[in-house]
């Protein structure tokens, strides 16, 4: 880059564009009781889809994100997203009804998708080998800091204001975030070395993907994993307000956790070299599968109060450790076979995964009736699925290897 900037700066302003997506979504937990009330909504269930449309959006831009800006450049494909991000966020800030909020969330979802997945390639396009996963490292750091931040930035300003006021918010943000980036980050991809944009080229890379065995196994493992994300995110206000009655303490809490899943992605990286990424994917999901069974059967037979509250904690914990400790390892398992279409592949990985999570997550938040029977049971069988074929994925690279 002709203008140098501070390596911490420039750490900075991609945490910041990668940000705006856990802004988007944390942030809005606080707000669903007064929004579900404000829109006279029969079926308090239905504004999930706040969250769920979302990640849909977000799920169909990461399509084609990556590859426009291959053709058009990292600047101005970013800064087409942020102008797509801006629309939607002010049809929502208008909407008066849940449709067109959704509509508009939707819209959110599908300008989101560029800074954070072109914040990757543009430290990919300036910085290579151990500086590169350096710098990828301190970003992931930041950005993991942010969800757990998020809930409390909203529920005080819908104590401040109303549940409108968080929308005004992510256009300050995501405004100062994209001047910042345009002012200080020159256009890290020459014309010299972009390359054509086609339609046919993703629909390539995805035929030769699914047509891997090993792609296929892994990204329905992906898929499993964070649905169960997902479903976590959209019932646990819900549960905090109805079912433990801790409305006020839920950013809070939300925080601790967040932090504490903070740390997982260290913890994995110190491992992953010594006992490989299936082990670690295979143990992680083993053990979760196992506290599920053991939370579900505290549900069903335990006392209530204070031991049922710390129980639900120590394992919603848990559901957030495993994001961090198997999606970076499955990832990477998933881009092995196809090191030569990585940018493509990429794109179609993360829109898939993301996609198919959101539909499905949505599909179990609806079925939320006051309890956390929902919430537990499909994460019994969520990851009971992700470890079946997980251990599918370890019986093919055994035979592989002999």
């Amino acid at each position: 880059m002709a203008q140098r900037i501070h390596p911490v700066e420039f750490v900075a302003i991609m945490a910041m564009m990668m940000a705006s997506v856990a802004f988007s979504i944390d942030s809005m937990l606080p707000a669903l009781p007064d929004m579900a009330r404000d829109l006279q909504l029969e079926d308090a269930n239905d504004i999930q889809l706040v969250l769920s449309m979302f990640m849909i959006g977000m799920g169909l831009g990461t399509f084609f994100t990556g590859p426009l800006s291959d053709s058009f450049g990292r600047k101005t494909i970013i800064l087409l997203g942020v102008a797509i991000y801006l629309l939607g966020t002010v049809l929502a800030w208008r909407a008066p009804t849940l449709d067109l909020l959704v509509a508009a969330r939707m819209l959110q979802g599908l300008g989101a998708a560029a800074p954070r997945i072109i914040a990757i390639a543009i430290i990919r396009d300036l910085h290579s080998g151990r500086d590169m996963a350096r710098l990828v490292s301190f970003v992931m750091m930041v950005f993991t800091i942010f969800p757990a931040i998020a809930p409390l930035v909203g529920a005080w300003i819908v104590g401040f204001s109303s549940w409108h006021g968080i929308f005004i918010a992510f256009m300050i943000f995501v405004l100062i975030g994209s001047s910042w980036f345009t002012l200080r980050i020159e256009e890290p991809l020459p014309k010299e070395r972009r390359r054509p944009f086609r339609v046919i080229s993703i629909v390539h890379a995805a035929r030769e993907m699914l047509g891997i065995q090993m792609v296929r196994l892994t990204l329905v493992v992906q898929v499993l994993i964070m649905s169960t994300m997902f479903i976590t995110i959209s019932l646990i206000e819900p549960a905090f307000t109805q079912v433990f009655d801790r409305s006020t303490q839920f950013p809070y809490w939300f925080f601790a956790l967040g932090m504490l899943a903070g740390t997982s992605s260290l913890v994995n990286a110190t491992l992953v070299g010594r006992y490989g990424m299936r082990k670690i994917i295979t143990f992680v999901l083993s053990c979760f599968l196992v506290l599920s069974a053991a939370m579900l059967l505290f549900h069903l037979f335990g006392p209530r109060g204070l031991p049922y509250f710390v129980a639900y904690l120590v394992w919603q914990a848990a559901v957030y450790y495993q994001i961090g400790m198997t999606m970076g390892n499955l990832n990477a398992l998933a881009m092995e076979p196809v090191g030569h279409i990585a940018g493509l592949a990429a794109s179609v990985i993360g829109a898939v995964s993301t996609i198919s999570s959101a539909i499905l997550s949505t599909l179990v938040a609806q079925t939320f009736n006051g309890t956390i029977l929902p919430q537990l049971l499909s994460s019994f069988v969520l990851s009971g699925l992700a470890l079946l074929v997980m251990l599918r994925v370890n019986h093919l690279e055994r035979h592989k290897d002999q």
